[in-house]
């Protein structure tokens, strides 16, 4: 079968291996119908995601049809349209017995640190697959993956419908943040550098938006928020001053969320942290959200219909690579489509 490997930084490969077959633990075998592109793939292309190993089958964004199922599996047939959770762990560290299996002592995460979805057939266990809605289709409903990281930082927040939330960075997931945090509070700021994502932000639910080249960004958040700051800040820019502008315009007692992965040095200012007593927490994948982001797409909540904006068949994987670093502003999400 055909898959597309990252066999070193900055070198991408269409490869053929052995189709993978079911047994006792992977009995779920999934035909894949699409795979998105994330911007942790594309780190993992040029060489700037620290997690990832390789070479690599990478795509952790992964829908499919299931095609063969083993004995024992009661909750899926063959034709089921389902989406397949990256994260596996080993459910015996610490992490993992108090119910944070996203940060298991032993994770590994398809895509990352074992072969992904970017190929035309993947086995896994029943357990970790999702039964899609019939509203959404398999292209658009790669999304649904990037909706479970934004759940897990809102979770990870504590965010209420009191606080008064800062999101800074408006790109994929500062849109799929906004998308939850929406139904969980009322008084959110949207930053960005890019007027036409914070026009996009005010349609879709922010009360305030703050163009951070145009704008100071703390004067801003204090005269959005009475005065006090934000209550709730999450970093879905991850740039390196961009945990620092949080720690300044997050208000006392607020929780500064970061999601960023890269390991070059970070300023950080103690005093900012002590003298407000500020929770700065990480948020990393999802800790078994698919459920819940497929809930809100059955009650009606979340509608993820036409977020993909271009689709590139598996074989011109290289083509959409280069699209995504061409910056081309009509690209909100891509996806890899298979025959």
């Amino acid at each position: 079968m055909k898959a597309v490997q990252i066999v070193k930084p900055n070198e991408l490969k269409i490869i053929d291996m052995e189709k993978p077959v079911i047994d006792e633990k992977n009995n779920v075998l999934i035909k894949m119908t699409a795979a998105g592109i994330c911007g942790s793939d594309v780190g993992i292309y040029h060489g700037t995601n620290a997690a990832a190993t390789y070479p690599r089958v990478i795509g952790h964004e992964m829908v499919g049809r299931v095609d063969q199922v083993g004995p024992g599996v009661s909750g899926l047939k063959p034709g089921d349209r389902v989406i397949v959770n990256q994260v596996t762990n080993c459910g015996h560290c610490y992490p993992c017995k108090i119910g944070r299996g996203n940060v298991c002592d032993n994770l590994a995460v398809r895509g990352v640190h074992i072969d992904g979805g970017y190929r035309e057939f993947i086995a896994v266990p029943e357990s970790d697959c999702y039964l899609l809605p019939d509203s959404i289709s398999d292209t658009d409903a790669i999304m649904i993956e990037p909706t479970t990281i934004a759940i897990q930082s809102c979770s990870r927040a504590e965010l209420t419908k009191d606080d008064m939330l800062l999101i800074f960075g408006s790109g994929a997931l500062g849109s799929s943040i906004l998308k939850i945090a929406r139904l969980m509070c009322d008084h959110i700021i949207v930053a960005d550098i890019m007027d036409e994502k914070l026009e996009a932000a005010k349609e879709n639910g922010a009360k305030y938006t703050i163009n951070v080249l145009k704008e100071d960004l703390v004067e801003k958040v204090k005269e959005y928020t009475f005065g006090h700051g934000s209550t709730v800040s999450i970093d879905s820019a991850c740039t390196k001053d961009s945990l620092m502008s949080l720690l300044k315009a997050t208000g006392n007692a607020g929780r500064v969320m970061t999601m960023g992965f890269s390991v070059a040095p970070t300023e950080v200012n103690q005093f900012l942290i002590t003298s407000k007593e500020l929770d700065v927490r990480g948020s990393r994948l999802q800790n078994k959200r698919f459920g819940d982001a497929i809930r809100l797409i059955n009650e009606g909540k979340l509608d993820l219909n036409g977020t993909v904006s271009h689709t590139f068949p598996l074989e011109k994987a290289q083509e959409a690579f280069d699209f995504v670093d061409s910056r081309d502003p009509s690209i909100r999400k891509i996806a890899l489509t298979f025959a």
